[in-house]
């Protein structure tokens, strides 16, 4: 199983909670993800008529086709339930919440899913106490 993590992420927000949703590729994508040839600074997710879309995730070309290539910084639909998309609305409009993925992986049957995060931004005084705890971790 091959994962990506978003670290930049990790570091700018506190997850409260994760869920993992399919994710709508074209077949190019697909192959560049095998090769780890994916970016996931400044993307986020957002929801649009009850339907949620990543932004911002750069997917390089896939470099032995022409023609046929995709965009690399496209908006990608995301699978969820209706129930599931209803309960992070209300969170983010009522919370302040923002979606952002926190991990992209590709599961023993070759489905390439997305862990999203409903996150909340840090303040710079948390990111230094992150790292000075991540620091005492490393030395002990």
């Amino acid at each position: 199983m091959q994962e990506f993590k978003n670290r930049k992420a990790q570091h700018d927000y506190f997850f409260i909670q994760e869920l993992e949703a399919g994710i709508v590729l074209k077949g190019t994508e697909i192959k560049s993800i095998r090769l780890g040839r994916l970016n996931f600074k400044d993307s986020y997710a957002r929801i649009d008529d009850g339907e949620v879309w990543l932004y911002n995730l750069h997917i390089s070309p896939y470099g032995k086709t022409t023609y046929f290539n995709h965009e690399p910084t496209r908006k990608r639909k995301l699978l969820l339930n209706k129930h599931e998309i209803r309960k992070l609305k209300i969170k983010i409009e009522q919370d302040g919440m923002t979606l952002v993925p926190s991990m992209i992986y590709i599961n023993e049957k070759s489905k390439c899913k997305v862990m999203i995060a409903l996150a909340k931004g840090k303040k710079n005084y948390d990111k230094r106490e992150t790292l000075k705890e991540k620091d005492l971790e490393r030395a002990l």
